[in-house]
Order: structure tokens, then sequence, then C-alpha cells
């Protein structure tokens, strides 16, 4: 079992920046995928990005150049930088482990249900 918990969400102008963090926890979660996915209000969640077990990260093309995806050190702490925020980045955002260490990316897109621990999610809004 993974336990996830997102924080840093909030209230921001557009052109403001904001980092979300995951507290993670559990067993073999070192060895997982972990990644921030978002959903905007009346559409379907959507990836954002990923960090595999050896550290590689992929941004889905909506999300590169002004998204950046961490980990501490022990891996205990997911981190989501946004910079540049803009209106169309509001949503819910959620951070998510799947038991696969390589992140199941097909294409450009990633297989949701191979992600198989979710946190709450973390509320972006951004006013413009």
């Amino acid at each position: 079992q993974v336990q996830l918990g997102e924080s840093g969400g909030g209230s921001v102008q557009a052109g403001g920046s904001l980092r979300l963090s995951c507290a993670v926890s559990g067993d073999n979660y070192k060895n997982y995928c972990m990644g921030w996915f978002r959903q905007a209000p009346g559409k379907e969640r959507e990836e954002v990005a990923t960090v595999d077990s050896a550290g590689r990260t992929r941004y889905a093309e909506s999300a590169k150049g002004r998204f950046t995806i961490s980990q501490d050190n022990a891996k205990s702490t997911l981190y989501l930088q946004i910079d540049s925020l803009k209106a169309e980045d509001s949503g819910t955002y959620y951070c998510a482990a799947s038991s696969y260490p390589r992140c199941p990316w097909i294409g450009y897109s990633l297989v949701q249900n191979l992600f198989g621990y979710w946190g709450q999610g973390t509320q972006v809004t951004v006013s413009s």
C-alpha cells in the first residue's frame, strides 16, 4: 500500500508560481512510477508529468516549459513546480503512483488506470 497526500494548492494570479507537494509513504514506493495529473472543472483528468524509479522525467506536451516534477532525495515527497500560471491551469491536481517502475506512457498519453494509488487532490485556482 502507498499513501499519498497533496498540499500547496491555492489561489494565485496569472503569471505567478506555485509548488505543489505530495507526501509519499508506504511499501515499495521508491520503485514506483510517480505522476502528477490534473482535472479542470467539466473536463477529463489529464496527465501532467511523471518521474520513474530511475529518476527519469517526462511531461505531457501541454506541460513542457512551465512545469517541473521533482522528488526529494528520499523520494518521500514529490513536487510539481508550476511557473507562469495561466487561468487554464486551474483545477484539481492529483499525485499518483504506479507499481510499474517505468512510467506507462503510450505515445503521448499515460495509461492512467495503471496508477493504483491516488491522493485526494489539491485545488489550484488561477485568476486572470
